[in-house]
């Protein structure tokens, strides 16, 4: 293999692997701000979601306690977690691609009934009780969802009200949920989490058609530089390189010593060129010489 195809070559493998890596470089930093963007997101939910909660808790709940029969129960207005899930569903009529869960090993309401996944973040954080919350990436009905968890405790006796023993929960609380689920919960246990989720399936997307997109720009830009470089190499270094063995083997064979040529350059083929010459002189010197020894 001659040294024109064999530098294309060697070229071309590392121009094929340097796109490879400018694009899975792209795909990952995509990657990595969209988890970011979908993080920050996350967090300005639950702050809402936890700030309103802590307002329910505070006010509006100790007002509707004092207006309602201790033996009366309207979820809309007394369960903090029922507002909160009217308001989200109110909210994601027009904001797509996000999620929220009061995700519950044994809830009174069946639709916060947690998953595989999150009966594995509430049994995490069970067991490290100082974890304030929990992150990652998870397939969700088949897309791709950024989550944050934060640990819901019984941390507060008016819990226990409604989550405790069935006997001392509100009788319309009973004849709306009954008595199997959502009882006797313990002061101190993590019982649930929020779990909020956030989409990443579009950004993960758009970075895999980015990095193609970049990819095949890449192929390209490369291939264009190839064939630049093909033609400086036929230009530069193997037109001036076949010429000079040319003469080589003119010298050799003692032909056309007469016949001067002036290198031109300083790089390796100049100074090769000028070799080339002092040794085309000495040729044409030492044949003199034998002339005029034989006259």
């Amino acid at each position: 293999m001659g040294i024109r195809p064999r530098i294309i070559l060697i070229m071309g493998i590392f121009s094929l692997i340097a796109t490879l890596i400018i694009g899975a470089a792209s795909y990952k930093l995509t990657e990595r701000n969209a988890i970011i963007e979908a993080k920050q997101k996350g967090q300005l939910l639950f702050h809402y979601i936890l700030a309103y909660r802590q307002y329910f808790k505070t006010q509006q709940r100790a007002l509707v306690m004092e207006l309602v029969d201790e033996n009366r129960f309207y979820p809309e207005l007394m369960s903090g977690f029922l507002v909160t899930r009217g308001i989200w569903d109110v909210f994601v009529e027009e904001n797509k691609g996000y999620d929220f869960k009061q995700a519950t090993i044994d809830p009174l309401y069946p639709p916060n009934k947690a998953d595989v996944d999150e009966i594995k973040m509430i049994d995490t954080f069970r067991q490290s009780p100082d974890l304030q919350m929990m992150e990652g990436v998870i397939d969700k009905n088949g897309e791709k969802y950024f989550y944050l968890a934060y640990p819901i405790k019984i941390d507060a006796k008016d819990c226990l009200r409604c989550h405790g023993d069935p006997a001392d929960a509100p009788k319309d609380q009973i004849e709306i949920y009954g008595t199997e689920n959502g009882y006797h919960w313990q002061f101190g246990d993590t019982v649930s989490a929020y779990v909020i989720y956030v989409s990443i399936q579009e950004a993960l997307a758009s970075a895999k058609q980015m990095a193609g997109m970049l990819f095949l720009v890449g192929i390209g830009c490369f291939f264009l530089a190839l064939l630049a470089m093909a033609l400086f190499l036929d230009r530069s270094v193997i037109q001036p390189i076949e010429y000079l063995s040319d003469r080589i083997e003119e010298i050799s064979q003692g032909k056309n010593l007469q016949e001067s040529f002036r290198p031109e350059g300083d790089d390796e083929i100049g100074i090769l060129a000028r070799a080339i010459d002092h040794l085309r002189l000495s040729m044409m010197r030492s044949h003199k010489g034998k002339e005029h020894g034989r006259d």
